[in-house]
């Protein structure tokens, strides 16, 4: 399934992660009721991770964002790793289904257009490894209205897959880029623009690095920086190559169809 893990940590068990996930809990305990739920933990973990990294999220800085000890948060959590586990699938939750009636090239679109927003609300979701699916409510929910957007468009099964996979890796690799260079610019305190104004001069007086010796690296990205403002667009790249995807998926469903006349 596709979706987005956390850290693989080998042969751990997945039972507690996944009965969280699910709201399979143990009986009832004993005693005063709980100062806070699962679900405020998660928030609280999620507000971390938005305005700093997923590095910064830690039972201890939780603990202190709650006004609670590190020692009372294992009451609603077994550890960091079900803590992230349960942050992302919160997070997936947050992703609409497509508008219903929508053709399939229109509802793929919409489906990445989401996520690539998404993204940029939750960036910390880039830092997530993808080896391992996070096997929640909302993951599942998520792959099940990904897929019914291509159900029944001439796809096998392992190719709707495929196309799935296709079209998130290709969300997530430019919205990486974006959210990068984003951050470069604020470390940096220069914008693209600004740093190639600094850049130029230096590059003019290198006479090995003269446009001469590389015309079309000197053409294309000539033609790039004065559309994009910048050496590259990371927007403009997942929109093209969303555009390509779907071109091609396309070209696939009506082979086969003339195929079958």
């Amino acid at each position: 399934m596709n979706g987005v893990s956390t850290e693989d940590d080998g042969g751990s068990d997945p039972r507690r992660g996944i009965e969280l996930l699910w709201g399979v809990s143990a009986p009832p305990r004993r005693g005063p009721k709980p100062k806070l739920t699962t679900a405020d933990v998660v928030k609280a973990g999620i507000t971390i991770a938005d305005a700093d990294s997923l590095d910064a999220v830690t039972i201890r800085r939780v603990a202190d964002h709650l006004g609670v000890s590190p020692m009372s948060l294992y009451t609603y959590v077994p550890g960091r790793d079900e803590l992230v586990e349960l942050m992302i699938d919160h997070a997936r939750g947050e992703l609409p289904a497509p508008e219903p009636g929508l053709g399939w090239r229109a509802a793929l679109t919409a489906i990445a257009e989401a996520a690539w927003a998404h993204f940029h609300r939750h960036p910390w979701l880039l830092e997530a490894a993808t080896t391992r699916s996070v096997l929640g409510p909302h993951t599942f929910a998520r792959y099940e209205h990904e897929l019914r957007a291509i159900d029944g468009i001439g796809l096998d099964d392992v190719e709707m897959d495929s196309v799935i996979t296709i079209v998130n890796g290709l969300v997530r690799a430019t919205a990486r880029t974006s959210v990068d260079a984003a951050r470069l610019v604020r470390a940096s305190g220069l914008t693209d623009a600004q740093w190639w104004a600094r850049a130029a001069p230096v590059l003019a007086g290198i006479p090995a690095a003269d446009a001469a010796n590389y015309p079309l690296a000197s053409r294309v990205g000539q033609a790039a920086g004065e559309t994009h403002n910048a050496a590259s667009d990371a927007a403009h790249s997942f929109h093209f190559g969303l555009a390509r995807v779907l071109d091609g998926i396309e070209t696939l469903i009506n082979a086969r169809s003339e195929g079958q006349r």
